[in-house]
């Protein structure tokens, strides 16, 4: 089957890097669409980008659609998230098939997602709240300014829809999100013309609320924790604590710190890029045995698109 697989990869930035090394990895061979004027189309090139069955969309967020809407027919598409960047290109959106379609949350995917996704088994309770807090000097180095990621052109809210789009998707992924209360976009180096630092309150069925900050101009910071009615779950750089029951008394009849019931040793790097591999060996398993993928996978990607815009 693999011999029938023939990649195409779209892209040249950053994530193109890492992807090209998992392919690498995985012992495919793909080929390469480098985009190289201002309407990210090569005539010649695409020509024989469209002889590949499996594609790779790994270009800036605005460019999505329009290859989502050349490539997509009898195809398998990776595409980077957010899948679109306007309301309109959302709305034609809905109307593609979800069988070939996959999105790269990758979050799903890592440490705290699997868990996520073991809550019941844990038996935790309902979410109650939430913080999550992660950044990182990405605005401090002197390539950002230069990039599509500081562009309002190419990247309309910045680190929101780049960073903070992946706690959203998780957590809707998961459980029942009803919206955004409260955001808050800045430009705080106004290096480029892109938004560096976001703040969020995101809303549950259940009145439950999780703050999301998200930043490009501070130090390296992870910092995680969700309380439910039975216990919580914790993370900073180094490890992943469940704890439980809520009900944990001493001999005074105090309440105490829940028990531990599950430890992860974790590194961010290493997670990130775990993640990662696993999202595409995902991918590349459906293609491979020429799978649909979940309905749920599509649309719950399609909501989380939709809260960012």
């Amino acid at each position: 089957m693999r011999s029938n697989i023939r990649i195409g990869v779209i892209g040249k930035g950053s994530q193109y890097k890492r992807i090209s090394e998992i392919l690498k990895k995985k012992n495919f061979r793909y080929t390469l669409y480098k985009p190289n004027n201002k309407k990210y189309f090569d005539k010649k090139s695409f020509e024989i980008l469209k002889k590949c069955n499996v594609i790779f969309i790994l270009t800036p967020n605005k460019t999505h659609f329009n290859y989502l809407k050349l490539l997509s027919k009898n195809r398998y598409i990776f595409c980077e998230k957010p899948p679109v960047t306007n309301k309109n290109d959302l709305k034609k959106l809905e109307k593609f098939s979800h069988k070939k379609i996959y999105f790269n949350f990758n979050l799903r995917f890592s440490n705290i997602g699997q868990l996520l996704s073991e809550t019941k088994k844990f038996k935790l309770g309902e979410l109650l709240y939430g913080t999550i807090i992660e950044g990182h000097g990405l605005a401090f180095k002197k390539e950002y300014i230069k990039s599509w990621r500081a562009n309002k052109k190419l990247c309309k809210t910045g680190v929101f829809e780049v960073s903070t789009v992946h706690w959203l998707d998780l957590l809707n992924y998961y459980f029942n999100m009803t919206g955004i209360k409260m955001l808050n976009l800045r430009n705080f180096l106004k290096k480029g013309s892109s938004c560096d630092n976001a703040y969020c309150k995101i809303a549950f069925k259940n009145k439950s609320e999780v703050d999301i900050y998200s930043s490009y101009t501070s130090p390296l910071v992870k910092m995680i924790f969700l309380v439910f009615t039975n216990g919580s779950i914790e993370q900073n750089h180094n490890a992943i604590e469940v704890r439980g029951p809520a009900k944990n008394l001493d001999h005074n009849n105090f309440f105490i710190k829940p028990k531990l019931i599950k430890k992860i040793i974790t590194n961010d790097v290493r997670d990130h890029e775990s993640s990662l591999e696993k999202s595409i060996s995902y991918f590349l398993n459906h293609v491979k045995k020429n799978k649909s993928f979940k309905k749920k996978d599509f649309v719950c990607s399609l909501i989380s698109n939709k809260l960012i815009l």
